[in-house]
């Protein structure tokens, strides 16, 4: 079955860019800056074919491609795995949403669902399944949700202010907050070295030579799997080189359709349901409080039940997106580590990503104690981080994969451009967003 890890990038997809930072931006700029979401998504798409491409063709993760290019790599993306993502900023939005329906301290419930993140993953036997699961559930039920709340808020005006904020390609509005557009154009898809991950949803789906590769498993519910980290290069036989054309025939459309058309339209029903409730050229409100204001236009429009849904919908969204947010990154962080013990003795895999995936809990919690809980901030800081580290795999990607594949398995010139164009695109992001910051703080 083709249906799996593209979902999961999707569901990751909802809740950040989509479900937070695009609505704002759209109610603040409406949509004159759409046309960056939509190449944001599409950027993505080649970003993670070329991912896939290395896995499928090796069984090897994208990690352990850059590991083979200088061992630096090694240790840059243990720093680029983590500190972007040790915010827990999911878990909090999810906690906040969850106060203005039950009350409670927003802090103690956000602890409480990393905590619930961490058992579910553990206690799952193959990690992989566990994910894919909820992801699927949760993506179907949301975009049935976004097209109800579409077809009864949405107007033909605010779709037509979509479609000419798409035809103003390039535009960039003065006085727009750069961090804030960096990071939602990271987010636009999943984002930053989470992308990556899909080198392992498709190992341990079993795609092309990760089947080869073993699975992560829970070490209470799970069978141990043995999993290597060298992966296997097949023969470059006729048959094996027309299995290989099927496979990326299958994943280019598996991909397109489960990451690419559910990212578009989702990012458009979002955006389009922000606009029709809050208007453009509005000042939101501080931190997730725009939020707020859509649910009580919503319950102003259609009745309480409706305010209750969309609040609900959201804290469904930021919790299985924090949850998706520690296996991913847990998985990258672990596939580092483990080539650090490969050929000699050390944990295996498995046992390395739930070592992983409880310290990044255990810091959650940490950096919420202490008093930092703004979930916005933690949002966009996340945002920005994994916008530059973009730039970084985007390069690599580039000279990985030229570098190792020759004849049918080489990228096309058409992909070679994207991916250049997605390293020009968020090294020139990120370097504009650090001397809007140096200038602004002199």
């Amino acid at each position: 079955a083709l249906l799996g890890p593209s979902i999961i990038l999707a569901g990751l997809s909802i809740g950040s860019g989509e479900f937070v930072l695009w609505p704002r931006l759209t109610a603040e700029w409406g949509f004159q800056i759409f046309w960056a979401a939509w190449l944001g998504v599409t950027i993505q798409f080649f970003l993670n074919m070329e991912i896939e491409r290395w896995t499928l063709a090796t069984g090897e993760s994208a990690v352990t491609g850059f590991f083979r290019l200088a061992r630096i790599w090694g240790p840059a993306f243990l720093v680029c795995g983590t500190v972007p993502w040790i915010w827990p900023g999911w878990a909090t939005g999810a906690a906040t949403l969850l106060t203005w329906q039950l009350g409670g301290d927003v802090r103690l419930l956000a602890i409480g669902g990393l905590v619930l993140c961490g058992a579910i993953l553990s206690l799952g036997p193959v990690v992989y399944r566990t994910v894919e699961v909820l992801q699927t559930v949760l993506v179907a039920s949301i975009f049935v949700l976004l097209v109800i709340l579409a077809l009864a808020v949405v107007r033909v005006e605010d779709v037509l202010s979509l479609f000419r904020g798409i035809a103003r390609f390039g535009h960039v509005p003065a006085g727009i907050d750069l961090p804030l557009l960096l990071g939602a154009l990271a987010f636009a898809g999943a984002g930053g070295t989470v992308n990556l991950a899909q080198s392992n949803y498709i190992k341990d789906k079993g795609y092309g030579m990760g089947s080869y590769i073993g699975r992560i498993t829970s070490p209470f519910t799970g069978r141990e799997e043995g999993v290597a980290q060298i992966g296997f290069v097949f023969p470059g036989s006729p048959g094996n080189l027309a299995r290989w054309q099927l496979w990326w025939r299958r994943t280019n459309l598996e991909h397109f359709l489960s990451f690419y058309v559910l990212c578009v339209l989702s990012l458009g029903l979002m955006c389009l349901v922000a606009h029709a409730l809050l208007g453009a050229g509005s000042a939101p409100s501080e931190g997730l409080g725009f939020i707020a204001d859509q649910a009580q236009r919503l319950g102003d429009q259609l009745g309480a039940p409706a305010r209750h849904a969309f609040l609900l919908a959201g804290i469904a969204v930021l919790f299985s997106t924090e949850l998706a947010l520690l296996d991913a990154v847990a998985r990258v962080v672990a596939d580092v580590l483990a080539l650090r013990f490969h050929g000699g003795p050390g944990p295996g895999l498995s046992r390395l990503y739930f070592g992983v995936l409880w310290a990044l809990i255990a810091f959650g919690a940490l950096v919420l104690v202490v008093g930092f809980d703004q979930p916005f901030l933690l949002l966009v800081l996340s945002a920005v981080l994994n916008g530059f580290v973009m730039f970084l795999y985007s390069g690599l990607l580039l000279v990985l994969n030229l570098r190792a594949f020759r004849g049918p398995l080489r990228p096309s010139a058409l992909r070679i451009g994207a991916l250049a164009l997605a390293f020009v695109f968020f090294g020139s992001l990120s370097l504009l967003t650090l001397l809007d910051r140096l200038w602004g703080s002199s």
